[in-house]
């Protein structure tokens, strides 16, 4: 059987953001900032999930948060989800149609 390491490492390592999806989702971030709707942004990355959470200021609970929610299969598609607080406003296997949507919100 062979294994690569690459496989090996996303089936144990922590799920993140792939260096074009975190420039899409800046794209959107920064064109809110330009705006002064949002003005900080966190990112952490979880063993499942990856976490963009988007404030309205450094001092209050995340506006929004983008979701990378990795499927443990190399066959299924990540799944991306918006939320707001504890409430799904939208759930794709595409980013852009999550962002979409986020975009429509402000």
């Amino acid at each position: 059987m062979l294994v690569y390491i690459r496989d090996k490492f996303r089936l144990g390592g922590r799920t993140t953001f792939s260096r074009s999806e975190l420039s899409q989702i800046l794209s959107v971030y920064g064109a809110r900032v330009q705006k002064g709707a949002w003005r900080d942004y966190a990112i952490d990355s979880l063993p499942d999930m990856a976490v963009f959470s988007i404030f309205r200021s450094s001092h209050e609970k995340p506006l929004y948060t983008v979701t990378k929610i990795s499927s443990r299969s190399l066959i299924k598609p990540a799944q991306y989800v918006v939320y707001s607080g504890s409430e799904i406003l939208k759930r794709s296997t595409s980013l852009r149609e999550v962002l979409d949507f986020l975009e429509e919100q402000t």
